[in-house]
């Protein structure tokens, strides 16, 4: 008899130990979908402030048509864009064509002196330093979760129940990547 009740209590603390590490899993998989949204949230308000910022340009810059048509392509795509892979492809290429329209300004003394040119890249300044901080959190949730799903003996309840690994958000900041500017 006492046998048996050291075995139902084993079951029954291995139960509990399955149960809360089910449990951990999702609530990782929630903060990574919270995250996500977050990052979403931002990239809609970048994405709503580029028709402004070309429009200004437009104005200024009657020549450079095809760059503007490229970030507006830029951006149609990654509105079209469907999951964390294609976002941060669909992003990058964004950053790129938007590095462009604010080279153009260097060659538009007019533009880089328009108030609403600059309102607007003042404004694009702080919606990136928002999907910075988002994209952050997000990356940080999804690390916590491929710890778990991974690591053993969590990994062979990932595995029962398909828990999966979360993809990583990476933004390639070109502003960053290139080496600073020395004016004298």
């Amino acid at each position: 008899m006492g046998f048996l009740m050291i075995i139902v209590a084993i079951a029954i603390v291995f139960a509990l130990y399955l149960v809360g590490v089910y449990n951990k899993f999702v609530r990782k998989r929630s903060m990574m979908e919270e995250g996500w949204s977050g990052i979403d949230v931002q990239l809609k308000k970048r994405h709503d402030l580029i028709p402004n910022l070309v429009e200004t340009v437009k104005g200024y810059a009657k020549h450079e048509q095809e760059t503007l048509n490229k970030v507006i392509e830029a951006r149609n795509a990654a509105l079209k864009a469907d999951g964390v892979k294609a976002q941060t492809q669909a992003e990058n290429q964004l950053n790129s064509a938007l590095a462009n329209v604010f080279a153009l300004s260097e060659a538009y003394p007019d533009l880089k002196a328009n108030t609403n040119f600059i309102q607007l890249q003042q404004e694009l300044s702080s919606v990136e330093n928002d999907v910075e901080k988002a994209r952050r959190y997000y990356n940080a949730t999804v690390r916590e979760n491929n710890i778990m799903v991974e690591s053993f003996p969590s990994n062979l309840l990932a595995n029962a129940f398909h828990f999966d690994l979360g993809e990583f958000f990476e933004i390639e900041n070109i502003a960053e990547r290139a080496a600073p500017q020395i004016k004298f």
